[in-house]
């Protein structure tokens, strides 16, 4: 085509296109300010926290946190303990909504 190499057009192209996305936005990544708010990240409120396998004061301790670590959890909380997001679970009144997440 006229000597132009086309594959050199069409990646010039594309980094011209996300050069524009990025420029657009801030300097911020796309999507990433939705994402964190759609995630539920909680911070731990008590001096040391116990970490449960099941939902119930009876369920084994299977770790512990301390003051102000902040983990991902989920918007499930049943018999008074919530998810975390890898499947264990902490008394809910001892942890508070990051407030950049969504926890409801």
């Amino acid at each position: 085509m006229l000597g132009i190499p086309v594959r050199g057009v069409v990646v010039v192209g594309v980094l011209a296109a996300a050069g524009l996305m990025y420029v657009a936005n801030d300097g911020q990544k796309l999507g990433v300010e939705e994402a964190a708010a759609r995630e539920c990240r909680v911070t731990v409120i008590a001096d040391i926290l116990n970490v449960r396998s099941g939902p119930a004061d009876t369920q084994p301790i299977v770790a512990t946190m301390r003051r102000d670590a902040v983990v991902r959890a989920e918007t499930r909380v049943e018999n008074g303990f919530r998810l975390l997001a890898d499947g264990r679970w902490v008394k809910d009144e001892f942890v508070t909504p990051t407030s950049d997440s969504s926890c409801s």
